[in-house]
C-alpha cells in the first residue's frame, strides 16, 4: 500500500508467511501489514488494512497498558474486511521508538492523534481495551471533533483498582484467566516497555476514572466487559446511568477479549459500527447480554 501524507516508511515490509511460519508479535494475522512511519519526528510501527471495497468508517485500535497492538489484531483482521483498519503501538510500547520524556494519559491521546493524522484518518471509530480505553477518553477531551464512535472493551481505571497494589493483583490475578498464548506476546512486550515506565503509567491507569469520565466521550459508546475480568467491576455500572449514548454488554472472558474472543468481539463491534441491533449476531445472541444500568445501584 501506498504510504499517507505526513508518513514515510522506513524500512521494507517482510514477506507475508504462512500462519504455521508466523512468530507471534512479528508478522501481523492477515491481511494486516507491518509498516513503519515517522510521527512526531519518531519511527513508529503499525499494522494496517487499506482495500478497495471497504464501505465502512475506519477503524483505529488503541492497545492496553505496556504492550504493544500485538494481541488485537484478531478481532481487528476480523473487521479489515468492511473497514480500513490500523493498529499502531503507541509511543515507547512494543516496536515504536520511545520519546525523550514518557507521555501520560493526555500526551498519549495527543499522539495517537497525531498518528491518525499521519495515516490521514480524520474521523475513526475508536475501539480501545484496557489503558487504550481512558486514553481514547482523553482524546474526547481534547480532540472531541475526532471521534465518530467508539468501542471500550474492558475498560480500566477507576475506584474498582485502586489502591495500586489492588490493581497489581488483579493484573496477576488475570494472568491465569487469558489463553495460555497471550503469555508470549506480554512478557515480551512488558520487559522491552521497561519497569520504571510500567510503573508510572501503571499508576496512572489505575487512577484514572474511566467509567466516571464517559461524560466527555459525546458520541455512540459501546463498553464491552468480561464476565471474568478482575480489572472491571460491574457494580460500577450506575455511573453510565445518565449517559444515553452509552450502552453496556458482558460476555464470557476475562480482560483481553480483542485476542482471547475475536469473532465475539468483532461481532459487536460491527454491529455497533453499522448502527445494528448488538445482540442480532449469532455469536452475540447466544453469548452476550445488556449490563443493566440502574443509579439505585449506586
Amino acid at each position: 500500500m501506498g504510504i499517507r501524507p505526513g508518513s514515510r516508511q522506513l524500512s521494507p515490509l517482510p514477506p507475508q508467511g504462512s500462519g504455521a511460519d508466523r512468530i507471534p508479535g512479528r508478522i501481523p494475522v492477515s491481511p494486516l501489514r507491518p509498516e513503519w512511519l515517522v510521527v512526531d519526528h519518531l519511527p513508529m510501527f503499525h499494522r494496517v488494512h487499506i482495500s478497495a471495497g471497504q464501505s465502512g468508517d475506519p477503524l483505529v485500535h488503541v492497545h492496553g497498558f505496556g504492550i504493544s497492538g500485538t494481541y488485537l489484531e484478531p478481532t481487528a483482521a476480523l473487521l479489515a474486511a468492511r473497514h480500513q483498519t490500523f493498529v499502531p503501538d503507541l509511543p515507547g510500547m512494543g516496536r515504536s521508538l520511545r520519546p525523550r520524556r514518557g507521555l501520560d494519559l493526555a500526551g498519549l491521546a495527543a499522539a495517537l492523534m497525531s498518528y491518525c493524522d499521519a495515516v490521514g484518518v480524520e474521523k475513526p471509530i475508536l475501539v480501545g481495551n484496557s489503558l487504550g480505553c481512558p486514553i481514547i477518553v482523553e482524546v474526547a477531551a481534547s480532540f472531541p471533533h475526532r471521534i465518530k464512535s467508539a468501542v471500550l472493551v474492558s475498560p480500566a481505571g477507576g475506584p474498582n483498582n485502586q489502591p495500586l497494589a489492588r490493581a497489581v493483583r488483579q493484573m496477576a490475578q488475570d494472568g491465569f484467566r487469558e489463553p495460555p498464548s497471550m503469555l508470549p506476546i506480554a512478557v515480551r512486550d512488558y520487559l522491552r516497555f521497561g519497569a520504571l515506565q510500567s510503573l508510572s503509567l501503571f499508576k496512572a491507569m489505575t487512577q484514572y476514572p474511566t467509567l466516571e469520565n464517559l461524560h466527555l466521550l459525546d458520541v455512540p459508546t459501546l463498553v464491552i466487559a468480561g464476565a471474568r475480568d478482575p480489572l472491571v467491576s460491574f457494580s460500577r455500572a450506575f455511573v453510565l446511568a445518565a449517559l444515553p449514548h452509552v450502552t453496556a454488554v458482558k460476555v464470557p472472558g476475562a480482560h483481553a477479549l480483542n485476542f482471547s474472543s475475536p469473532e465475539l468481539i468483532a461481532e459487536l463491534i460491527e454491529a455497533h459500527a453499522s448502527d445494528q441491533p448488538l445482540l442480532a449476531g449469532p455469536l452475540a445472541s447466544q453469548l452476550a447480554e445488556p449490563v443493566q444500568i440502574d443509579a439505585a445501584d449506586h
